[in-house]
Parts: structure tokens; sequence; C-alpha cells
């Protein structure tokens, strides 16, 4: 079973994290199978970057979410859009939608 979670990066108290793909039984930092982004708690306001595209791929593909990412999907707006991607909305607009922050 593939899981999108959170691969730990960054010095020891400077924290970075690499959404990946993974498999279930796999360490947290270790094989992967795609990364789909970053998040960074440490700058203000937290950098979130992700390939809307790939994560939609994955899930489309029954990929689960760990807690938190489904987190952070929610912040910013992912899982409202892969909704309305499930309910046939065109994949190019949820894209640009993203692009401009709105969500």
């Amino acid at each position: 079973m593939v899981r999108i979670r959170l691969r730990r990066t960054g010095k020891t108290g400077q924290p970075s994290y690499r959404i990946v793909a993974a498999d279930k039984e796999s360490p947290r930092d270790g094989k992967f199978l795609e990364i789909l982004g970053y998040y960074n708690p440490r700058t203000e306001p937290a950098t979130i970057v992700v390939q809307e595209d790939r994560v939609y791929h994955w899930l489309k593909n029954g990929a689960q979410l760990t807690e938190s990412v489904e987190q952070l999907f929610r912040s910013i707006g992912l899982l409202d859009r892969y909704a309305r991607f499930k309910a046939g909305e065109s994949l190019e607009v949820l894209l640009s939608e993203a692009s401009r922050g709105k969500g």
C-alpha cells in the first residue's frame, strides 16, 4: 500500500520535510517512490510546495494520506480541489486555480 507522507530533511533542530509517495512498510527516511513536494515549517508563513497533478495521480490510484499530510493539504485547499477533480472538473482548471493561490 502506498502512503503520501512527510520525509524529514535538514539539520538537527532545523527540520524541513519532503512530501513523498512511499510504501507503507518503508521507514520514515527510507526508500520512497516519488517526491511530490516540500514543506518548511520554519518560515513565516510556512512554505508548502506541491506538484498537485502527481498528488492527484497517486490518490486516484489508491494512495492514502497520513494525518499530518492531510492537514497540510487541507490548509492549502488541495483536498477540496481533488474532490472537484473526482466529480469531473478539468485538471487544467484546477491546476491554474492552485497556481494562483486560490483555495
